[in-house]
């Protein structure tokens, strides 16, 4: 049976009998650790974040209990602060519990059970408080995975509909009926994509929820679909579309994330390019081979200039104002490879395109 931490106290006083005297007396009870001046203070917080409650005297001669609270308040938030003042120091009490600085004063002179009902009763705040702040992260995390799966649906569904009234606006104008043959069957792909992301939604979240589905993955295939999902765009905006994939080994991994991460490439790819340039492409190749695939997403767009590339993956921010965009395209691509143990690197020059290299390692068979 493990035996219970002590609490951590530090306690604060330029009367040195009194710190000897405070720590002899509970030493047993708990951790304590004393400190005869501010300087000293600072390097107990520092060297001991489990520090769950500190006790300082308002008289000390560099500067009062209440100053010291105040200026410590905004490094070390998670100790309990409590102050020990003489009946006098009344009104500087007042000033720091108005503050919102301390969570209990002691009065001088004070007895031992005094010191061990604030100690036990702090400690007790100190937990309740810490479990609330590791809840209310979590909550926070939760209500930002929830807006990144909102954001990913209405975007990855909205692209095949955008790909279809794409399609309907050429075949207005078509009166070859091979031409608008090949425009309706690439509706017709576009729409089936549409049908398996929706189908596909349920997985989506669960891997937000960092459950992953491994299962063997054929990049050959893979590529196809992306290629059709493509493919309508790449002939709206005179965009060549070239992809490869070179597979010869089994390769395990979640299906739904590595989706994930090419459609957000390849969508940004498609979107930045530099509208009037001659001979636009995007070109995407996978590698597979001693059980790591590599993904090359390439084109000759806009670029990224070099004070972005280190801030592209951070949620919500955009390195450029010519496409709409909310800024959780790559956020998303970074959070799924993170979940894979994948990798991503950037190479980009301003109006000659951008490279993206993923490496994502494979699942070995028989682990969990």
């Amino acid at each position: 049976m493990d035996t219970p931490k002590k609490i951590k106290v530090l306690y604060i006083d330029d009367e040195q009998n009194n710190l000897n005297g405070f720590k002899a007396t509970f030493r047993f009870d708990y951790t304590v650790l004393i400190a005869s001046n501010i300087p000293q203070a600072y390097a107990h917080l520092e060297g001991h974040p489990d520090i769950s409650v500190i006790l300082c005297d308002q008289r000390m001669p560099d500067k009062t209990g209440v100053q010291f609270f105040e200026e410590m308040r905004d490094t070390y938030e998670n100790p309990v602060r409590m102050l020990i003042t003489g009946y006098t120091d009344i009104e500087s009490v007042i000033d720091a519990v108005n503050r919102g600085h301390i969570f209990r004063y002691i009065k001088k002179p004070w007895t031992d059970s005094d010191i061990r009902s604030a100690i036990e009763e702090a400690s007790k705040f100190y937990l309740t408080n810490t479990m609330l702040v590791a809840k209310n992260k979590e909550l926070q995390s939760a209500y930002d995975e929830l807006g990144k799966f909102a954001y990913s649906v209405t975007h990855d569904v909205r692209g095949p509909l955008l790909s279809i009234l794409g399609a309907l606006d050429l075949a207005k104008n078509m009166e070859d009926p091979a031409e608008l043959r090949d425009i309706l069957e690439m509706m017709e792909d576009a729409i089936h994509k549409l049908d398996e992301y929706i189908k596909n939604t349920h997985e989506y979240y669960k891997l937000k929820r960092g459950l992953l589905q491994f299962e063997v993955i054929d990049f050959n295939n893979l590529v196809k679909d992306i290629a059709a999902l493509f493919r309508i765009a790449g002939r709206m905006d005179n965009i060549r579309f070239i992809s490869n994939a070179v597979q010869n080994d089994e390769f395990l991994s979640d299906e739904i994330s590595i989706k994930m991460v090419m459609n957000n490439l390849l969508s940004n790819a498609f979107n930045y390019q530099r509208k009037d340039a001659p001979d636009k492409y995007v070109d995407v190749s996978i590698v597979v081979a001693d059980n790591v695939a590599t993904i090359t997403v390439k084109d000759n767009g806009i670029g990224i200039h070099d004070s972005h590339i280190n801030n592209i993956f951070t949620m919500f921010y955009r390195a450029t104002s010519e496409e709409t965009g909310s800024g959780l395209g790559l956020y998303n691509v970074k959070d799924a490879l993170t979940k894979l143990n994948g990798t991503i690197e950037v190479a980009s020059v301003v109006n000659e395109g951008t490279t993206f290299k993923v490496i994502i390692p494979g699942k070995a068979h028989g682990t969990n």
